[in-house]
């Protein structure tokens, strides 16, 4: 979800910024609003979950047809992309998402663009994670790498969006950046090590990935 803001450059010390910390807090109030509004769905909200897994499907036979991926990808909100060795991906507008890039042995990225509230047609947030390991598949990883508001999500929006919850449920609001929450659960998503799962809270803006 987009929210208005002044864009700021991601390089930086990393550190919430003052739009994040007030984002965090007032989370809580408008979460069951805005989740009972996305509930009410439209066609391309309710055909998400089919073109997921038939995106999921498209990305293995790729993978195993060893399709060339390119130097270069944008990957927006609810989509996963890759690049070839040497690439880059640039996810743009990441205010309340967090970006997950996996960086493969050979030295290609491939990264998801997670949104905390889903943009029509394109992936929810419990749906990015199986189409990034989709895409990975067996390849050898070396690193994982999380970055964006991590105080705006709570680890248990991977496996379960806000868009999931019926009339009467209660959705989990975050409390503050629990980093080591988020990095297992990428890690248990993806099916990967803990280990090599790093996150970060960087400022409001594009991120760049090389």
């Amino acid at each position: 979800m987009l929210f208005p803001r002044t864009r700021q450059s991601t390089r930086g010390t990393g550190r919430p910024t003052p739009w994040r910390a007030a984002t965090a807090g007032a989370l809580v109030l408008p979460l069951a609003l805005l989740a009972l509004e996305i509930r009410a769905g439209s066609p391309a909200q309710a055909r998400t979950h089919e073109s997921a897994k038939g995106g999921q499907g498209i990305a293995a036979e790729a993978v195993a047809r060893g399709t060339k991926a390119p130097l270069e990808a944008t990957v927006s909100e609810g989509q996963v992309r890759e690049v070839a060795p040497g690439g880059v991906i640039t996810y743009p507008s990441v205010t309340s998402c967090l970006t997950v890039t996996v960086r493969l042995r050979g030295g290609g990225l491939v990264g998801a663009h997670a949104s905390l509230f889903q943009v029509p047609g394109e992936l929810r947030s419990d749906e990015i994670l199986p189409a990034l390991k989709a895409l990975v598949g067996g390849r050898p990883v070396t690193a994982i790498e999380v970055r964006g508001a991590v105080g705006a999500w709570h680890p248990s929006y991977f496996t379960k969006a806000i868009e999931s919850y019926g009339d009467g449920e209660q959705v989990p609001v975050p409390t503050g950046q629990d980093l080591d929450g988020i990095a297992r659960s990428v890690a248990d998503g993806l099916g990967r090590a803990r280990h090599i799962v790093t996150v970060q809270d960087v400022p409001d803006g594009d991120q760049i990935i090389r």
